[in-house]
């Protein structure tokens, strides 16, 4: 006869192998429709660089820092739309709600097709912005609903290289749209192209995309049950049944690290929308032609997927790595940008290319930063609040980034590859305070708390202490299922 303590172990393998069939099952239900839906949005974005070498500036009768204002423009809707968006993002069905966003932007896109003037794409461009601006904080809020602290920077990793995956498609795309030769021309069918597959790409959303853990149908009862348990004890929490807390936005606000995390993402994207929107033309400036420039992004592209979904990987599987992996993929960038900057000095069009080539692992910071705040942030409008500030310095960065890309500096763009390397290298010194401030705190918190805490559950949400995601079940207590942040969770620690 079985004694109790076998009875236990037995007990605990059972639970670990639901846990582990309901996270494969959530995998495979989730991540392709955030992979898929996070290439498009991305390619939709980024075209504008292949469409300027194929004839868009000519046709929409450009000049001067119009094309830099093009490009600035989408950045301003979704500066206007963010935190409203992020407020609906957590009381409305979030499945459907991304549906319809991606509804509108897959209009916006095609309609891009029909602009014949600098006031037309605008306008497109702008409201591209703004349908956009739901996307990525509604990934957050969905990987954060979902997974729990360990694996959420991992998964983050893997739809966020949806974006170099779609810089890839995107140059495939215009290489082969790039040989039509019609009154139509090439940079029409790109976007009408893109229009018409990112509006259809809805149809699977609505239908596979759920609203929430209780609502999702391809788990059974007992298997929500279990998905809803992990957030709470290893997670950041339930998203479900929550209100909206002004002490929660006042807490977000005075809280250090919000202010770095909001500092490392506007500096970090200023040189991120100038090389994704002048990519080609910087390419083609090198002494390569329109089609070649967009094969030679195809490796690139390539790159910086496995960079990201690399760096994304290794934050989820060590929690002291996050803020020195954001160091390590924008070293590179720096080393790049001089090289570039110095280009008259270094005659060899290779070296060049290989100096551009440098800079690819630098859209890499932006999910690890983003990872950051899912994993240690905690309280839905806490929460909500500092992905709105987030994409708040993400447009900011963007919006700014074109700007030092001057008409009148073409093709070697000298202010802009200085601006490059500056704003990584304060990207640099801006993470490794914020680690040092993670590692003070949560040393604080442990002397005060009188417990050592753990950076891989919610907090002390039972009696036992916490301790790695394999420890025994624990019994919940009812405050588990309260809304409370990180700063009100005992035994809450941060990842570094």
């Amino acid at each position: 006869m079985a004694g109790p303590s076998n009875m236990m172990e037995e007990s605990g393998r059972d639970d670990a192998a639901t846990a582990r069939r309901v996270l494969r099952k959530i995998d495979r239900a989730i991540i392709p429709l955030l992979f898929v839906t996070y290439m498009l949005n991305f390619m939709d974005k980024v075209i504008l660089s292949s469409a300027a070498v194929f004839g868009l500036r000519e046709d929409t009768h450009l000049h001067g820092q119009q094309y830099s204002w093009v490009s600035s423009i989408f950045y301003f809707g979704y500066l206007v739309w963010e935190y409203p968006t992020t407020l609906l993002i957590a009381r409305l069905p979030v499945g459907k709600y991304l549906t319809a966003n991606t509804l509108f932007w897959g209009a916006a896109v095609a309609a891009t097709a029909a602009c014949t003037n600098f006031g037309g794409l605008m306008a497109v461009r702008f409201l591209l912005g703004v349908a956009e601006a739901t996307i990525t904080p509604g990934f957050m809020f969905l990987t954060s609903t979902w997974y729990t602290r360990d694996e959420m920077p991992t998964r983050v990793g893997i739809w966020f290289a949806g974006n170099s995956v779609g810089g890839l498609v995107s140059s495939l795309l215009a290489f082969g749209v790039g040989h039509i030769e019609d009154n139509i021309h090439p940079w029409r069918w790109m976007y009408i192209i893109l229009g018409v597959a990112t509006f259809l790409w809805a149809i699977p959303m609505f239908f596979f995309l759920p609203d929430s853990i209780s609502k999702a149908k391809f788990l059974t009862s007992e298997e929500r049950e279990v998905a809803i348990r992990r957030t709470i004890v290893a997670g950041t929490g339930s998203t479900e049944d929550t209100r909206f807390s002004w002490e929660q936005v006042r807490e977000c606000l005075i809280d250090p690290k919000t202010w770095l995390i909001f500092c490392i993402a506007v500096i970090g994207q200023i040189p991120n929308s100038g090389t994704q929107n002048f990519s080609n033309i910087i390419v083609k400036s090198f002494n390569f032609t329109s089609l070649q420039s967009t094969l030679i992004n195809i490796p690139y592209s390539l790159l910086t997927a496995a960079i990201i979904a690399g760096t994304g990987w290794l934050a989820g599987r060590y929690r002291t790595l996050n803020c020195l992996l954001i160091v390590a993929v924008v070293v590179p960038c720096v080393v790049g940008a001089a090289v570039i900057y110095c280009r008259k000095q270094i005659p060899s069009h290779g070296v060049q290319l290989f100096a551009y080539f440098l800079l690819s692992p630098g859209p890499a910071s932006m999910p690890l930063n983003m990872a950051l705040v899912q994993s240690n942030f905690k309280g839905v409008t806490k929460k909500m609040t500092i992905t709105a500030l987030l994409f708040i310095a993400y447009c900011t960065g963007n919006i700014a980034g074109p700007q030092f890309f001057r008409a009148s500096e073409a093709p070697t763009y000298n202010t802009a590859f200085k601006t490059i390397m500056i704003c990584y290298s304060l990207v640099i010194v801006l993470a490794i305070v914020l680690r040092l401030y993670l590692q003070w705190f949560n040393a604080l918190r442990s002397k005060l708390e009188g417990i050592q805490g753990s950076a891989a559950t919610a907090g002390a949400v039972a009696d036992a202490k916490l301790g790695d995601n394999d420890a025994a079940p624990v019994e919940l207590r009812p405050e588990a299922f309260e809304d409370l942040t990180d700063w009100q969770t005992i035994g809450f620690r941060y990842r570094l």
